[in-house]
């Protein structure tokens, strides 16, 4: 591998406006058509114990913020995504056995739909068409919920199970889902234990290569190449990668800034879409995109 390349800070994305910054930030996501969006509640959600209680959606595309209200929510600590016909969806990461996790909101904000997605909830994205990928870690995968043992499934947005990760040749079980990328044409998975990167396509593992980059957070990919985000041991380092048929190859590494040219901290969040990492810090105000494609 070559020596370090020079660090390659984020570019700015987007941001909560300020009017919205007293409320508490429950979640945050950058969905399939790139508008980014922020779940606010008066209270942080586990403190409202199963009461239903009103939550607000401010969504930020091309820098115009606008927001929807949602009523009845009664997740404590939810994930959010976004559909393409306006609603939203929110997922609990912990669930238990019959509780219906998962909240789905018409463009109005009224909720049309509840269903289960099985314990353990890593990562919810929602593709371009509005179905949902949902993968998982290790204590659902190793529990009780059998929805949850395959650690990577695609639903739809009313609860119907469209496809389930399974054990093929050159990949076994997944035991962590550690990082997932949804693209337009693709979705990408690099699971725990010996992160293998899968490629899916048309509800199959068309791809699997042999990947030496360890426990990375996040990953994007564009055309042959592939960038690793946080792999174990750097919170910030990127790797930059080729991808042959069967494996991929790393060729140099560099480290991840913020958009101001400082460094990231430990906390934050991050989303992956095909040739894009977005990354967020605490407190969650601000998005910023790393863009492989033009870079």
């Amino acid at each position: 591998m070559r020596p370090d390349r020079p660090a390659t800070a984020l570019t700015p994305f987007a941001r909560l406006p300020r009017a919205y910054r007293q409320s508490h930030i429950a979640h945050s996501t950058v969905d399939a058509h790139g508008r980014a969006h922020w779940l606010l509640t008066d209270m942080p959600p586990a403190s409202q114990l199963d009461e239903p209680h009103d939550a607000r959606v401010v969504t930020v595309e091309n820098g115009r913020p606008y927001e929807t209200h949602l009523s009845g929510v009664r997740l404590r600590h939810p994930s959010l995504g976004a559909l393409p016909d306006g609603g939203f969806v929110l997922a609990d990461a912990r669930s238990r056995p019959g509780e219906e996790q998962v909240q789905v909101f018409d463009a109005l904000g009224r909720p049309s739909w509840a269903f289960r997605v099985g314990d353990a909830v890593e990562d919810l994205l929602v593709d371009e068409t509005g179905d949902l990928w949902v993968s998982h870690f290790d204590e659902g995968i190793y529990g009780d919920d059998e929805l949850s043992w395959p650690g990577l499934r695609r639903w739809s947005g009313t609860g119907d199970p469209l496809w389930e990760y399974r054990p093929g040749p050159g990949h076994g079980p997944i035991s962590d889902c550690y990082a997932l990328n949804v693209g337009t044409r693709a979705v990408w998975a690099c699971p725990y234990q010996d992160f293998p990167l899968l490629e899916i396509r048309e509800d199959r593992v068309v791809r699997v290569r042999e990947n030496p980059v360890e426990g990375a957070r996040g990953f994007a990919v564009h055309a042959d190449r592939v960038v690793f985000f946080s792999p174990y041991g750097h919170h910030d380092r990127i790797v930059d990668c080729r991808m042959t048929r069967d494996a991929v190859r790393p060729l140099g590494y560099g480290r991840l800034l913020r958009a101001d040219g400082g460094e990231l901290g430990r906390r934050r969040r991050s989303v992956c879409r095909g040739p894009r990492i977005y990354v967020q810090e605490k407190p969650f105000l601000e998005w910023g995109v790393l863009d492989i494609s033009v870079t």
